[in-house]
């Protein structure tokens, strides 16, 4: 059977000599691996940079009621980027939210609202020519709502990840002083995304390593956050 639907690219893996197999969050089938060949051919055929992390596609793909991997009939970009693939510090971005939606989200079936809500934010951020300091940041409280364990406060984030980390260890917990002069700064982030609500790129560093924190309380088996690294890197002061 084939289904029209829409697609955000959460990651690939090379497949064979020419191929990938890409992990796509569709609007109408929820989370989906397909089998793409002959992608990654040399030359000007190439067609892989189609399925870099959120790139939105539009997308005639076979479904089968076995699930498992299968394959795309048809697909071509929906919106075409017109500043994220020129600013590193913008595809570093969302090299880093991809990954954090590709740990969070596993359903294999619709959920249009949050479909839309990823769909919106990626053309927003990429629409932004300024002033995103914190879109990573507003992006994760949003996507949090979504999942189903939104805060109501800065402190709810803090006060969890804060007693989490001192009831597993007290010599290596964050001091809880620390983390509670960051409640402010979530509770700005909660109503507005302006960039200078937060003061630095230290501070930025550090509410997202609570808020990551915040996450692993919430997410099963997270796990490590590879591109993180390397969005601490671009995002240097």
């Amino acid at each position: 059977m084939l289904v029209k639907t829409r697609g955000i690219v959460l990651n690939h893996i090379k497949y064979r000599e020419t191929s990938v197999i890409a992990r796509v969050y569709t609007e109408a089938l929820g989370v989906q691996s397909y089998i793409i060949n002959g992608v990654r051919k040399k030359g000007p055929g190439s067609r892989v940079a189609l399925f870099q992390p959120f790139t939105l596609l539009e997308m005639v793909v076979y479904t089968s009621p076995r699930g498992g991997l299968t394959r795309i009939s048809e697909f071509k970009i929906a919106h075409p980027f017109s500043s994220i693939p020129f600013d590193i510090r913008k595809s570093s971005i969302l090299l880093f939210l991809s990954e954090m939606v590709s740990r969070t989200i596993k359903e294999e079936e619709e959920n249009p609202v949050l479909f839309h809500f990823l769909y919106n934010a990626i053309i927003f951020f990429d629409a932004q020519e300024q002033g995103f300091e914190n879109f990573h940041l507003v992006f994760l409280l949003q996507l949090s709502y979504h999942l189903g364990f939104g805060p109501g406060s800065g402190a709810e984030i803090v006060e969890q990840v804060a007693f989490s980390a001192n009831a597993q260890s007290a010599t290596s917990a964050p001091p809880v002083l620390a983390l509670q002069a960051h409640e402010r700064f979530f509770d700005l982030l909660l109503k507005d995304s302006s960039p200078g609500i937060i003061p630095n790129g230290r501070v930025r560093r550090e509410l997202l390593d609570i808020l990551i924190r915040y996450y692993q309380l919430h997410v099963d088996r997270l796990g490590e956050i590879k591109s993180l690294a390397i969005l601490s890197e671009v995002l240097a002061e």
